[in-house]
């Protein structure tokens, strides 16, 4: 159904109504339904029902959408066309001023900082435990886009991330403050390198917070986050000495320099022992090796067994770089600052051991090789308590297995030394 209507000049048009649109029938082919001005209502054979308006721009015919009914009413179509209008009377071509609102808009998409960090987790995802980038995901979508999501990333500054930081501190999450920082600044590190941004502001704040722990290295202490760093040294996909270095530095848990500058010449792997010189105390030092260790160092030996180093790096003369394991946790999604370092093994050992598989605080010291004097103020000796290390360590290996596996081994008791 259409009404009579009239223009000032004294011209005839049949304008719309809401029962005729609504009422309009799909036939074999296309049905135009003009309304006024310009507008209609096009009618597919297949039933949609579209509101165009056709207009003249620069001496040339042109056709604007003006959406589907019944998302876009009567009512509503007339409005957007009489914006049409009033940007055609203002010299603008209603239709190249859509598009242009349109690529200005996908273009801040593109560059705020949800969308560049979203694509920077999944590009980080191929590389982490899968529970890694959750957890990350969830961080962020809580505590920072709602904030910063829809900010342009270049446009962002220190204070706004630091409004973030102690927005989380606040409710007592300071080590969930300092992992955000970190992951934000991972964000900006990737939007440089793809050209969207030209600096991260992130080591601007550094001091901003009290630290998370102490002064101590950053250390995993509890069995279920162990367990989630053993499945994503599993997963790690790196050079194949690197990746044995980080299977074996939480099974022994020595110091980080020592086990990168293992020598062959100090293993002994049918008596399953290492045996080396901890430079930092200047004594001679035991390792009894489990059988898991033996059998990563007998598959590692067949690559670089003919050199002098077990872990060697580009230069086979020379152990890998200092920061090798380090590098591999930062890549595997871990922060060494906050959570956990390759010194930090040697602490998330000492923790589990004596909390939860409560061997001997002695036994663990000595295996540590702290000069720790005893009753008697004897100082540390290589062979000490070496049946009991002997079998901690086994015991250690087997739990860790037991961990990565998924095992429920949170309440193993009964296993002292």
């Amino acid at each position: 159904m259409t009404v009579t209507g009239s223009l000032s000049k004294g011209v005839t048009v049949m304008a719309l109504t809401d029962i005729a649109v609504r009422s309009a029938k799909p036939a074999e082919k296309p049905v135009r339904l003009s309304d006024d001005k310009g507008l209609y209502l096009l009618v597919t054979p297949n039933g949609s029902r579209w509101w165009r308006m056709d207009y003249r721009f620069a001496g040339k015919r042109k056709t604007l959408s003006m959406g589907v009914y019944p998302d876009v009413g009567l009512k509503a179509a007339r409005e957007k066309r009489d914006t049409a209008r009033e940007q055609i009377a203002a010299g603008i071509d209603p239709g190249e001023h859509r598009k242009a609102t349109k690529a200005a808009t996908e273009a801040r998409a593109s560059n705020s900082f949800e969308i560049i960090c979203r694509e920077w987790l999944e590009h980080k995802r191929a590389v982490v435990e899968e529970a890694q980038y959750k957890k990350a995901l969830a961080r962020l979508t809580n505590d920072v886009f709602p904030w910063l999501g829809e900010r342009p990333i270049s446009a962002i500054t220190a204070p706004e991330i630091l409004s973030v930081m102690r927005r989380v501190d606040e409710r007592g999450a300071r080590y969930t403050a300092h992992k955000i920082r970190s992951e934000i600044s991972q964000c900006f590190r990737y939007a440089i390198a793809t050209g969207r941004a030209t600096r991260d502001p992130c080591p601007d704040l550094r001091g901003a917070l009290p630290p998370a722990r102490g002064e101590h290295f950053a250390a995993i202490t509890t069995p279920r986050e162990a367990a989630e760093l053993l499945r994503a040294i599993d997963g790690f996909r790196g050079t194949f000495v690197v990746h044995c270095a980080l299977r074996l530095a939480p099974m022994l848990f020595v110091r980080p320099g020592e086990l990168r500058k293992a020598q062959w010449a100090d293993f002994d792997l049918n008596k399953a022992e290492w045996r080396y010189l901890v430079t930092k105390t200047d004594t001679d030092h035991l390792v009894p090796l489990a059988s898991q260790a033996v059998a990563i160092l007998r598959e590692l030996y067949a690559l670089t067994g003919q050199g002098q180093y077990v872990f060697p790096g580009r230069d086979p003369k020379r152990p890998m770089s200092d920061a090798a394991i380090n590098a591999s946790l930062r890549r595997m999604g871990y922060d060494t600052r906050t959570e956990i370092s390759g010194h930090g093994f040697r602490a998330m050992a000492r923790t589990i051991l004596h909390e939860e598989l409560h061997q001997k605080p002695e036994v663990i010291e000595h295996q540590l090789a702290h000069s720790v004097p005893d009753a008697l103020g004897t100082a540390y000796n290589r062979t000490r308590f070496l049946k009991e290390r002997k079998a901690m360590m086994q015991l250690w290996a087997d739990y860790l297995d037991k961990l990565k596996a998924g095992a429920d081994v949170l309440t193993l008791r009964g296993s002292a030394a």
